[in-house]
C-alpha cells in the first residue's frame, strides 16, 4: 500500500495526437457550431414574426420605441469587416503571406471588439429597454447575444492570432513547442505539432466568422429595416 501511495503518475509523456486530426476536428467543429448558432438565433427570428403577428393591445411597437439606424449599421459593417479580413487572412496563410494575415488579423480583432463597444452605446442612448414592448424585447434579446457571440468570436480569433505571432520566428515548429514545453511546466503536448493547427484552425474561424456577418447582417434587416 505505502509504495502505491508513494507512486507519482507521469505526466510529463502523452500520447500524442497527428495534427491533421485536431485540423480535421476544427473544420468540422466550426461547421457544427455554425448549424447550433443558427438554430440557436432562429428563436429571435420565430420571436419577432410571432410577436408582430398578434400585436397585443397594440403593444408591439408603441410610440418611441425605435432603435438607432446608425448603429446598426456601424455594428453590422464591423461585423462583415472583420469576417472578410479573416477570410482574407486565411488566403494569405495558404500563399505563406504570414505578416499579411498578421495585420488582416489583428484588425478583425479591433473591428470585432468595436463591434461590441458601439452596440453597448446604442443600448445606453435608445431610450428603451425590453420591458417596452414586444419588439424591444426581441431587439435588446438579440443584440444582446449577438454581441456574447461576437466575443466568442473575438475570442477564437486571437487565439489563433497570439499562436501564429508568438512562434513566427521559429524556423522548426517542433522545436518551438519543445521550446514551450522546457519553459513551462515541463508537460508534453498533447498534439504532436502544435503550430501546424493556426492553419487549419484560420479556415475554421474565418468560416464561421463569414457565417456569422451573414447571420449579423439578417438580423440588421431585421430589426432596421423590416
Amino acid at each position: 500500500m505505502s509504495e502505491l501511495l508513494s507512486t507519482t503518475a507521469d505526466h510529463t509523456v502523452l500520447e500524442r495526437e497527428p495534427p491533421e486530426v485536431m485540423g480535421a476536428n476544427l473544420r468540422v467543429g466550426s461547421r457544427l457550431w455554425a448549424s447550433a448558432t443558427a438554430f440557436f438565433f432562429f428563436a429571435f427570428l420565430f420571436a419577432y414574426f410571432y410577436l408582430r403577428s398578434l400585436n397585443s393591445h397594440g403593444l408591439w411597437d408603441p410610440k418611441g420605441v425605435t432603435p438607432p439606424q446608425t448603429i446598426g449599421i456601424l455594428v453590422t459593417i464591423a461585423i462583415v469587416l472583420a469576417a472578410a479580413l479573416l477570410r482574407l487572412g486565411f488566403r494569405d496563410h495558404v500563399a505563406e503571406r504570414r505578416p499579411a494575415w498578421r495585420i488582416k488579423g489583428a484588425i478583425a480583432l479591433v473591428a470585432l471588439f468595436a463591434a461590441v463597444v458601439i452596440q453597448i452605446v446604442g443600448w445606453a442612448t435608445q431610450g428603451f429597454g425590453p420591458t417596452d414592448g414586444g419588439y424591444a424585447s426581441v431587439y435588446v434579446g438579440w443584440t444582446g447575444f449577438q454581441a456574447l457571440f461576437v466575443l466568442g468570436l473575438a475570442y477564437w480569433a486571437e487565439t489563433t492570432l497570439a499562436t501564429s505571432i508568438r512562434y513566427r520566428g521559429a524556423q522548426n515548429v517542433r522545436a518551438a513547442a519543445d521550446a514551450t514545453r522546457e519553459g513551462g511546466d515541463g508537460a508534453s503536448p498533447d498534439i504532436d505539432d502544435p503550430l501546424a493547427l493556426v492553419r487549419p484552425a484560420l479556415e475554421a474561424v474565418s468560416f464561421y466568422a463569414v457565417f456569422f456577418a451573414a447571420l449579423a447582417t439578417i438580423a440588421w434587416v431585421i430589426l432596421y429595416l423590416l
